[in-house]
């Protein structure tokens, strides 16, 4: 493929919600356009996008997958993102690289959650949006439905460029109101007829030059005198109202048959704003133009670990070019390394290529410090432009190796994975001595988990974590703790009197009141680790003790036979023999919570924190329109599945942070349930 300029390039992310037809929308441009020799489907697991083991196993998409195309002497490189929000990683990476976000939705659906998901990123970038409403001619759909729905979501800033002309229930053509021409379709070929008229097309086409009027004043004004609109004019308002956010057109269309897709092709090189015009950012007060003749400045938006070709970064250029004796310089760490190859790639094939120059997408292969967000430029010149913002994650389960002593080999492979996803966290539980992975959703620890046995050989399972609880006591006592051992030779002695009693904080507090010598004070340091070697283990689960002041204040020594050790000894006597007489209680980890959800289902979720144990502290309209938030401390232990509820009540459109705040005592059933399971793991172990 040869090079273009900026001004020729199109980024294009295709989102939208899961199964809405993106990546069959994908395969009909690149099809059209010759850039495949045939028109790959889903459900037989043979399109370019779709390229992975697992997406052909899920007959979903599971990342971002990257294919170029001609049109018209022009470059449009498709970023097909996954609609699964459990792979929301994938729309954060596409959009960061593009310019115009082609948002898909099926004809006959409403605005479904992972359109309106789509659209807030691409708000939240600053994008363009247009939106695509395909498999317009399969039976009982209605795209008048779906164009509705968008106006009653986007208001007057939709606009319908390209509207299919039914009779009855049959697409007998489409109307393509930029160009004032209409086209027949079958067999894949398209032939001009005459521009229809019924009420539905006559109405859209108002609603149309309404809003390329808006676009521009003085097409506002010869609008309100009734004026016809030039084809330079309709051309120059949409493309000027879509790169503004002004207007967001609207393209019917069919992917699985390529219908309409050749007009959806054609609108894109025409209205969407190319790299050049929309493809420079602001660094502090800095103005980058899109220019391959400025300094070099590319952002890493994905990476790909490929056991073949090796670190595969995916860099959007958005000043300057990458060529093979460009410097590597990472403006994150400072450092700089030798370039790697060069190539470009659609779906899983890879082709070389001599430079990447500003406005396009392309990848750097083997630069082993370069990771996902990371800024690519000139030692001379060190530009860092904004990183890739990713859902964080929301799910933890706690990994167990079927075969004992490959934890290791776990911990090696998650942490390769997590190159690739930002979206997966991964650590060790010191206090549980358990391997939790967190990550978007059940699906996507799933396939983490897959990719696990797949690409490295160990096969796991994933269970619900172990809660860190802890333990503390009730009431005062006191109590002897004495040592006394006689083997031959020297003995070993030591006796304490401890009172032990409540306090605030987490750490031991320990004090002495010894009076008259009856425990020199050399001892008092051993008595001291004693107690805080006795206090990593509680006496009804085995949980840290919390909570606890140990005052020394009597005991005895023997001249000869007491020693460092046997005051230790003895003040871990009296930690065994005292604590279970001072009213033990399980502690559990207490959060905050903040959900945010759609104004109708705050009850469902009061409810669902309710019969968590949880206590609302308050709720209220969130600064998000249309949602709510809702405060409130709930039982960390309680919150495991929580997730896939609020996604469940909410239809996705729900997300929530639940930081820790504090340890509170547990109920008793919550305590004798916590005791049991960890008398029947120590029986286990």
């Amino acid at each position: 493929m040869k090079l273009y300029n900026a001004k020729d390039i199109r980024n294009i992310a295709l989102a939208g919600h899961a199964s809405k037809g993106k990546t069959t929308l994908a395969e009909a441009m690149l099809f059209l356009a010759g850039a495949t020799d045939r028109l790959g489907r889903v459900a037989d697991g043979n399109t370019v996008m779709d390229f992975d083991a697992e997406e052909k196993r899920r007959k979903a998409s599971a990342s971002t997958a990257l294919a170029p195309l001609e049109w018209k002497n022009t470059k449009i490189n498709l970023l097909d993102t996954p609609g699964l929000f459990d792979f929301a990683g994938g729309l954060s990476e596409g959009v960061r690289a593009a310019e115009t976000t082609l948002i898909v939705l099926s004809a006959g659906s409403g605005v479904d959650v992972g359109a309106e998901k789509a659209f807030k990123a691409a708000k939240n970038r600053g994008t363009s949006c247009i939106f695509a409403v395909t498999r317009c001619d399969a039976e009982n759909t209605d795209f008048y439905k779906t164009f509705e729905a968008l106006q009653n979501e986007y208001g007057t800033q939709v606009c319908p460029v390209v509207v299919p002309y039914m009779e009855g229930d049959a697409v007998k053509g489409y109307v393509n109101f930029a160009t004032g021409k209409a086209f027949a379709y079958a067999n894949g070929k398209a032939s001009e007829i005459p521009v229809p008229s019924d009420d539905n097309i006559d109405t859209l086409k108002d609603i149309f030059n309404e809003a390329v009027a808006s676009a521009d004043d003085e097409l506002m004004e010869k609008f309100f005198e009734g004026e016809a609109f030039t084809a330079e004019e309709v051309a120059a308002g949409l493309s000027k109202g879509v790169a503004d956010n002004a207007i967001f057109p609207v393209f019917a269309c069919a992917g699985l048959t390529a219908d309409a897709v050749d007009i959806l092709l054609d609108g894109l090189v025409s209205v969407a704003p190319s790299a050049a015009a929309k493809g420079g950012e602001t660094v502090g007060d800095r103005e980058l133009a899109c220019d391959e003749n400025g300094p070099l400045a590319a952002i890493c938006f994905k990476t790909v670990v490929d056991p073949f070709v090796g670190k595969m970064s995916f860099f959007k250029v958005v000043s300057g070019k990458i060529t093979p004796d460009a410097p590597a310089y990472n403006a994150r760490t400072g450092e700089s390394e030798r370039m790697g190859k060069i190539i470009t790639v659609r779906g899983g094939k890879q082709e070389d290529a001599a430079c990447i120059p500003a406005g396009d997408v392309g990848v750097v292969t083997k630069l082993s410090e370069f990771s996902t967000g990371d800024t690519l430029c000139s030692p001379k010149d060190a530009i860092e432009l904004t990183k890739t913002a990713f859902p964080a994650p929301s799910l933890s389960m706690a990994v167990k190796v079927r075969k004992k002593g490959e934890e290791e080999k776990v911990a090696s492979g998650l942490r390769r994975l997590m190159v690739e996803d930002p979206t997966i966290a991964f650590h060790t539980n010191e206090e549980t001595r358990e391997q939790v992975l967190s990550g978007l959703g059940e699906q996507h620890l799933d396939i983490v988990a897959n990719k696990l046995k797949t690409k490295f050989g160990v096969e796991v399972d994933l269970t619900v974590p172990r809660v860190a609880y802890r333990e503390t006591i009730r009431k005062k006592i006191e109590i002897q703790g004495r040592h006394k051992k006689q083997s031959g030779g020297h003995g070993q002695f030591g006796d304490v009197y401890i009172r032990f009693e409540p306090c605030e904080g987490d750490e031991l507090i320990f004090a002495e009141e010894v009076v008259g010598g009856s425990v020199p004070r050399q001892y008092f340091p051993a008595v001291e680790k004693g107690l805080r070697e006795s206090v990593q283990r509680g006496v009804l689960a085995g949980y840290p003790m919390v909570g606890l002041k140990a005052t020394l204040y009597f005991g005895s020594y023997h001249p000869v036979d007491s020693s460092e050790m046997a005051f230790k000894t003895a003040a871990s006597v009296a930690y065994k023999n005292g604590i279970p007489q001072a009213s033990p209680a399980i502690l559990e980890p207490i959060g905050t919570l903040k959900a945010y959800m759609p104004d109708d289902n705050l009850g469902d979720i009061m409810g669902d924190i309710t019969k968590r144990r949880g206590r609302v502290l308050g709720m209220g309209p969130s600064e998000e329109p249309k949602m709510q938030e809702l405060i409130a401390e709930v039982p960390m232990a309680a919150m495991g599945d929580f997730p896939t509820a609020l996604r469940s009540v909410t239809a996705g459109r729900g997300y929530f942070s639940l930081e820790f705040a504090r340890y509170e005592e547990a109920p008793g059933d919550v305590a004798q349930k916590v005791i049991e399971e960890a008398k029947k793991l120590e029986e286990e172990e």
